[in-house]
């Protein structure tokens, strides 16, 4: 990637994917360069987006999200704007979401602050500690690319991994030794047959990217209020939605999240 290109990334991306968050036009991902650039531009130009979306303000509760494909994979991690992050049954008829599709997950919540110095010396046990609150969620996957998911990697890790809204049902206490491999969720759309599965976490446990993930959100001096939480990845994938469609997310034992589109 020339130096063009690097200054567009840095200067102009960010502001433009705001003004297609806010209900401008959807971007064609043909106008921006095929090859990534560095981790360290991407992580600004997702940053300087994140500023722009209110994420993150200044001793509030953040909402995040993080996950990835396997635990030898890098994580990916994303400030989630606060206008999105709502209780279940949620209606989500004023979001503009671009091909929508609903992930599974559960969602953790800290029970402290958490500063750069405690996230670096932080193992799993001692991160799993810090959860006062786990929850069932549903996060929407949405996109300000005209391609969506056919974008290329790094503008869809900009564009907030492709992050469109996170719905929350009722806290429970955190249950760090459940045995996740046996656990069954579902998603139901309207009045179709649910999808169902078991044990399939792709890290195998939803508690296991703490530390990495309060790491990255703690990079830079900042410091994670308590009362945060973090959607931890999905569990079961329904793409493909469309206005007007009824969705539960549904986890055996732990409740259940109702979504309006």
């Amino acid at each position: 990637m020339n130096s063009e290109d690097r200054a567009r990334v840095r200067d102009e991306l960010p502001a433009t994917l705001a003004a297609a968050w806010w209900g401008g036009p959807l971007l064609d991902a043909g106008a921006w360069p095929i090859d990534p650039p560095d981790s360290a531009l991407i992580d600004c130009a997702q940053q300087d987006l994140a500023r722009r979306l209110g994420c993150n303000q200044a001793h509030e509760p953040q909402a995040w999200k993080s996950g990835g494909p396997s635990r030898t994979a890098a994580l990916g991690h994303a400030a989630l704007p606060p206008r999105g992050v709502r209780r279940s049954p949620a209606t989500l008829h004023d979001l503009r979401l671009n091909r929508p599709g609903i992930e599974a997950e559960i969602a953790l919540r800290l029970g402290q602050d958490v500063d750069a110095a405690r996230a670096a010396t932080l193992d799993g046990l001692q991160a799993a500690a810090l959860v006062d609150g786990m929850a069932v969620s549903a996060e929407l996957v949405s996109s300000r690319w005209l391609q969506a998911q056919a974008a290329p990697a790094w503008l869809r890790q900009v564009d907030a991994l492709s992050h469109g809204a996170l719905v929350l049902g009722d806290w429970l206490p955190p249950q760090a030794g459940r045995d996740w491999a046996q656990q069954v969720c579902e998603i139901q759309r309207n009045d179709e047959a649910p999808q169902r599965t078991r044990g399939s976490h792709s890290l195998g446990d939803p508690f296991w990217l703490l530390p990495q993930w309060l790491r990255h959100a703690t990079r830079e001096g900042q410091v994670v209020p308590a009362g945060s939480v973090v959607t931890t990845g999905a569990w079961l994938v329904m793409p493909d939605l469309a206005a007007g469609d009824r969705l539960w997310v549904r986890f055996e034992g732990l409740g259940e999240v109702q979504v309006q589109l």
